[in-house]
């Protein structure tokens, strides 16, 4: 089974000096790696930040959960990529998503295709971007992106490229993440184009467990060299995990149980989390574990005592 690590997604800070002591702050608790989504709301610009965090630290990883691909060219992002990837010395991670919260859309005028059309989009830009790390050059024609005699460089220092990372909760596009990507998240589905009570239904642990069939099936003789990586949004290290479970099943209104199995929730002590986490990688493979700036430091100490092993 591959060893545990973890990560802190974030959005922003209250100036770049905090910005900074926040990303060392990441990297002094043991954290793997400092992750910042790619929306229009308020939040800082990805590769700006991440360029920021990279340079203030010199072990922290720094990548997207995830990079909207309609917002961004290929040609132009790879260069963006490969250029961080040079300067911190192999510490990125790259996230590609498709797309999904409506609301970026809407504020930004993009037209938000059909689903299928997103996916189909990402796929090219992401077969266009390996080329250009790994061949230092893309010629590409498809139904999205013409590409011509396109220059890779700088190359990245990861070769062939950066780690790249897909995440999602349909079938095909865990399916591109299985054949394509290093680390595979497996998400809620947000189908519906932003966060409401029908993301509720797929967070249990049927749902997640009939997608890792999905990836497996997808992934073929690939699968055992997948890292599988889970987005947690419950994080909660308390004294009484069964009144804490208790009172998010309240407000959620859902069972305790599935508030128990569910995989973005860990709720309990320090010692219930780490017994937690374990029975999770055995049971779904679960190695990378991503929480939220609000609990990254209560949550260190499982951090502590599971990185790496």
């Amino acid at each position: 089974m591959a060893p545990f690590r973890f990560g802190v997604q974030l959005s922003r800070a209250a100036s770049g000096r905090a910005w900074r002591d926040l990303a060392r702050t990441i990297e002094g608790l043991g954290y793997s790696t400092l992750f910042i989504p790619d929306h229009f709301e308020d939040q800082f610009g990805p590769l700006v930040a991440l360029t920021v965090a990279a340079e203030a630290t010199s072990t922290l990883r720094v990548g997207s959960l995830v990079f909207g691909n309609d917002y961004r060219h290929p040609v132009v992002l790879a260069k963006e990529i490969a250029t961080l990837d040079l300067v911190s010395e192999g510490r990125v991670e790259f996230g590609l998503g498709a797309g999904w919260m409506r609301a970026d859309y809407e504020q930004a005028g993009i037209t938000e295709d059909a689903a299928g059309v997103r996916i189909s989009r990402m796929a090219e830009s992401l077969a266009v971007m390996k080329s250009l790390w790994s061949d230092g050059t893309a010629t590409f024609e498809g139904e999205h992106y013409r590409i011509t005699r396109a220059v890779g460089l700088p190359e990245p220092h990861q070769r062939p490229h950066p780690r790249i990372i897909i995440g999602g909760g349909g079938r095909r596009v865990l399916g591109i993440a299985a054949r394509e990507a290093d680390i595979v998240g497996v998400n809620p589905s947000l189908a519906a184009g932003h966060i409401g009570s029908e993301v509720l239904e797929t967070t249990t642990a049927e749902y997640y467990h009939q997608r890792l069939a999905w990836i497996r099936e997808a992934a073929g003789d690939r699968f055992e060299r997948l890292e599988l990586q889970v987005l947690t949004f419950l994080v909660q290290v308390v004294p009484d995990r069964d009144e804490a479970i208790e009172r998010l099943a309240g407000l959620l209104a859902v069972t305790p149980e599935q508030v128990a199995g569910s995989p973005i929730a860990l709720v309990g002590t320090t010692d219930q989390i780490i017994e937690t986490l374990r029975q999770r990688r055995e049971l779904y493979g679960f190695s990378y574990i991503v929480v939220h700036e609000a609990e990254m430091e209560a949550f260190a100490p499982v951090v502590a005592v599971l990185s790496g092993t």
